[in-house]
């Protein structure tokens, strides 16, 4: 059975038992703004008493968590202005991302909007993530506010209403007016220590997934980007699938093609198909007088595909190991190479040509691309992912371990983000009063720093009304 029934299952369950926990206990509940607050008392004294000890450390890390308040918020504004760009100026990523920018993490997201780059995201891992972000979050506020000697009056989570009773949200409750008549640096550390508890946990998570990754996967094969290809004149193409060529135009190559492996000949026989053909990249060289195609090579003929594990029973676990082997060939050798596709093996009995640059050397005709994620998030599962080789196979050692480093990967990756979101200078999130004490330290004005506090909330608003509209024009 797909574990997803399993997982819609716990979902059910768990909504049931909130539901009943929450109406024997509504006396607890309060509405506060759009959320449902049920207010305990949990852990409070383990908080003060945390608080009560290592105090010089606190005192280090208050410093600590503005510093690093104020470099999430710059991070986190410039992202936004790239994010604006984005949406303004390139509505084909805006298309290709599918996403709305105002968006909850929910349950099932990347199947919700068939996001491919994406591991699953099982209501489980949810549930569990959000005990990970959020307890350490508040947990830390809590010890801040303890430290300075601000009472902890509450301590529960939220939901919102609507969405009864899966949406929660952990909070500690210190008393507000306690909290206002403290000087502005002590306010601003208690307000970024969240914040530095969700980068933390982030950096630890990192490095237990790290950890993971190396005990429970083993490399066993190589993924090639793609078959060999060259750039070609349009002129000199002589021929397309036996039907002469002379001047087409793109919309007439167009026709010619089929969907499958075409012949083209040009001086030199290359092959091409119809979907690289149509790609972005292809369309461009056709406008300069270029056809973009793949060299008639052994690799394409035989339509090779998948992860290559073995050639002639030598396992391929390494592009060094790749070399190596094919290197001991010649042209003209048969090899026996298989490959994994992901739902099974592949067998494929090829003849090696001789390479067109070097001569008396075997070629396969595959190639290979650095892969390197443009974008925010791109460059953030860069980094989440540093200790993959991008071009390698890496074969589970568990059954389980699949599923268990697809739950440390968006533990760090929702970690960071967290951390980056709650410091945009929004009066919705800690960074927006953060952003207020600011202004207020500099100016010596609370006058001023409230209408810059509201000017830029408003303005952040606007934005995100204009990237929603920008992209739902994007599918028009």
């Amino acid at each position: 059975m797909n574990f997803i029934v399993y997982d819609i299952s716990i979902l059910i369950v768990f909504a049931i038992l909130v539901s009943i926990f929450l109406y024997t206990r509504r006396k607890n509940l309060k509405k506060e703004g759009l959320l449902l607050l049920y207010k305990e008392t949990w852990g409070i004294k383990f908080i003060e008493n945390i608080a009560g000890k290592y105090k010089r450390l606190w005192k280090i890390l208050g410093y600590v968590s503005i510093v690093l308040g104020y470099i999430l918020m710059i991070l986190m504004v410039y992202f936004f202005i790239k994010i604006v760009a984005v949406y303004l100026f390139n509505p084909e990523i805006v298309r290709a991302i599918k996403i709305p920018p105002i968006m909850p993490l929910i349950p099932y997201l990347p199947t919700i909007f068939n996001l491919d780059f994406l591991p699953p995201f099982y209501f489980i891992y949810w549930v569990i993530i959000i005990a990970v972000i959020a307890i350490p979050h508040e947990v830390a506020h809590g010890i801040c506010a303890a430290y300075n000697k601000i009472k902890i009056k509450n301590t529960g989570f939220g939901f919102f209403p609507f969405f009864l009773p899966i949406f929660l949200a952990a909070f500690v409750e210190p008393d507000e007016k306690e909290m206002t008549k403290k000087n502005k640096i002590t306010q601003m550390s208690i307000l970024s220590s969240g914040t530095s508890a969700n980068v933390l946990t982030a950096v630890i998570f990192f490095f237990i997934l790290w950890g993971f990754f190396s005990i429970s996967y083993a490399p066993a094969g190589v993924v090639f980007d793609s078959y060999s290809y060259s750039l070609i004149d349009v002129p000199s193409i002589t021929m397309i699938n036996n039907i002469t060529a002379n001047n087409l135009t793109y919309n007439e190559t167009l026709n010619i093609l089929d969907k499958d492996i075409n012949k083209l000949v040009a001086g030199d026989d290359y092959l091409l198909s119809k979907s690289i053909f149509e790609d972005a990249r292809s369309k461009e060289a056709y406008e300069i007088g270029k056809m973009l195609v793949y060299d008639n090579a052994p690799a394409i003929r035989s339509q090779l595909v998948g992860a290559i594990t073995e050639i002639d029973g030598v396992k391929i676990t390494s592009q060094e190991k790749l070399i190596e082997e094919l290197g001991k060939k010649n042209p003209g050798d048969k090899i026996n190479l298989k490959t994994f596709t992901g739902e099974g093996y592949n067998e494929y009995n090829i003849i090696l040509d001789e390479h067109p640059e070097l001569n008396g050397r075997a070629w396969l005709g595959i190639g290979f691309v650095e892969k390197k994620r443009n974008g925010i998030m791109g460059r953030v599962v860069n980094v989440i992912t540093l200790f993959r080789e991008s071009n390698i196979y890496y074969q589970p050692v568990f059954g389980f371990s699949e599923f268990v480093y697809n739950l440390l990967w968006w533990i760090v990756l929702i970690s960071i983000s967290v951390a980056l979101i709650n410091m945009l200078p929004v009066g919705i999130f800690d960074g927006g009063r953060f952003f207020y004490l600011t202004i207020a330290a500099i100016t010596r004005s609370e006058k001023i720093a409230k209408k810059a506090f509201i000017g830029i909330t408003y303005l952040f608003l606007i934005l995100l009304a204009m990237i929603m509209f920008f992209w739902a024009f994007s599918f028009w």
